[in-house]
Parts: C-alpha cells; sequence; structure tokens
C-alpha cells in the first residue's frame, strides 16, 4: 500500500490516502499536501513500524515526486476541467 509523505515542522506527515476514491495517489497527494510543499509516495515498508519514535525520523525530499497545491486550488483546477469538458460537450451538441 502506498502512502503520502511530506515535511512538517521538524518531522514528517504520513498520509493515507483512501485507495477505493477513484483519485490517483498522485492527485491524493497534490490535494492533500500544503502549496508548495514536496512531497513523496512510498510504500508501507519505507515508514518506521515503531510510532514512538516517529518524531525522530527523518526522509529525503531533495528529489520528490512532486509538490503539493493544496485543497482549494485542486478543486478549483477540477472544477476548470469539468466546465471546459461541459463547455465541449454543448459545442458538440449545437
Amino acid at each position: 500500500m502506498k502512502r503520502i509523505i511530506h515535511p512538517l515542522g521538524n518531522g514528517v506527515a504520513v498520509i493515507i490516502p483512501f485507495e477505493q476514491s477513484g483519485i490517483p495517489v498522485e492527485e491524493i497527494a497534490r490535494k492533500d499536501v500544503p502549496a508548495g510543499v514536496p512531497y513523496r509516495i512510498v510504500t508501507t515498508a519505507d515508514i518506521p513500524e515503531d510510532r514512538t519514535q516517529r518524531d525522530l525520523w527523518t526522509a529525503d525530499f531533495s528529489q520528490p515526486d512532486g509538490h503539493g497545491i493544496g485543497a482549494a486550488a485542486w478543486r478549483a483546477e477540477q472544477e476548470a476541467i469539468l466546465a471546459a469538458a461541459h463547455a465541449e460537450e454543448i459545442e458538440e451538441g449545437t
């Protein structure tokens, strides 16, 4: 299973995506990671099992899988895509 990690303060945040959402994990990362913050998509094997030491865990974000855009920007982007598709459907129907 995949996890999304990103820096948060002096530690690392771990996001557990809802895989049955139908949204690709890459899109969940773009949406749920704050704007401009780098993220990596990793497997559960990459996450330490011992949660008591999680605040000491570090990760290298020098080569991220991407950067977040935040939920509001992601929703606006999706609305624009839907509006363009709707306009195209209307245009094709005339």
